[in-house]
């Protein structure tokens, strides 16, 4: 039966707010669950609960009693809300479930030239998920502060490093005081307390998200720091804090996960801030030549 406490969303988006709302008080598992709904909301439109189940690492019968903690009879009326927001927020549905459901099926072919094109088709979607995902009002939002910021301190480790290293040297071209928070002698902490109000920090974080980003953005934002987050999902611990989030989703916590959404997503900022900054015409990102 239900919760009679709660009733039940009636859209994605009332969900995705009861989600936000109840997620530090769930259990690992439900966590687990709310993670998954909330970067992938594409596949639990399409996929049986069963292959949901499989990627979420749980039994079948949690997805039934995390949608009844809900208020909803059971996971496919949960399931329907998605459903609903793929038919109205994405022109041919149908074509998209074919494609989805190709996507994420089994694929057999395991040659080299197999796995190149596993990747580009995931890529493809990632960058679509992007474009439909992301607003124009975030967009505007990040670059404004990115322009009226005294300096970018910029933050990522682990795999998201290439994301902050490529804005580092295109920020860098535009003549944009940058400070990239270099791990390297335990000094990111450090540096990053230099920061101020006037400032902002990007910072850059996926699951599973680096304690030194998590710790450094969470004493930025306390001291009045704007904070422009690129991550891969709402429940993101970097969410908190963030004047802006771009949460990126990511299909699979797999060895192939790719860079190429946040790194597409970091190359868009830039050339938008390029744009602010240079005025008429279109933008350029200054060449470095060799005498």
């Amino acid at each position: 039966m239900p919760d009679e406490a709660y009733a039940a969303p009636r859209s994605y988006e009332e969900l995705i707010r009861v989600i936000h709302d109840r997620y530090e008080g769930m259990s690992k598992a439900y966590q687990k669950i709310a993670l998954y709904l909330t970067q992938n909301p594409n596949d639990v439109g399409v996929l049986p609960v069963g292959a949901i189940a499989e990627r979420c690492g749980i039994h079948a019968s949690n997805l039934v009693r995390f949608a009844q903690a809900l208020g909803f009879s059971g996971f496919k009326e949960l399931q329907q809300l998605f459903r609903v927001r793929l038919t109205t927020a994405a022109p041919g549905f149908d074509a998209r479930v074919r494609a989805l459901e190709s996507e994420l099926g089994g694929r057999e072919d395991r040659s080299e030239l197999g796995f190149l094109r596993d990747l580009v088709v995931r890529d493809i979607s990632s960058l679509q998920d992007l474009v439909a995902d992301i607003s124009a009002e975030q967009i505007a939002r990040a670059v404004t502060l990115m322009e009226q910021a005294d300096t970018i301190y910029l933050l990522g480790q682990l795999r998201s490093v290439p994301v902050v290293e490529l804005l580092r040297y295109v920020l860098t071209m535009l003549g944009k005081r940058t400070v990239l928070l270099d791990p390297g002698g335990g000094l990111a902490t450090h540096m990053a307390r230099a920061a101020c109000p006037s400032d902002l920090l990007l910072a850059v974080s996926f699951r599973f998200y680096a304690t030194e980003v998590v710790n450094v953005a969470e004493e930025a934002a306390a001291r009045g720091v704007p904070i422009v987050a690129i991550s891969d999902s709402t429940l993101s611990p970097l969410a908190k804090g963030a004047s802006v989030l771009f949460a990126v989703p990511e299909h699979e916590y797999t060895f192939s996960r790719s860079l190429a959404a946040p790194m597409c997503l970091a190359q868009a900022l830039a050339v938008a801030l390029a744009a602010r900054l240079q005025g008429e015409g279109s933008p350029r990102i200054p060449i470095v030549t060799t005498a």
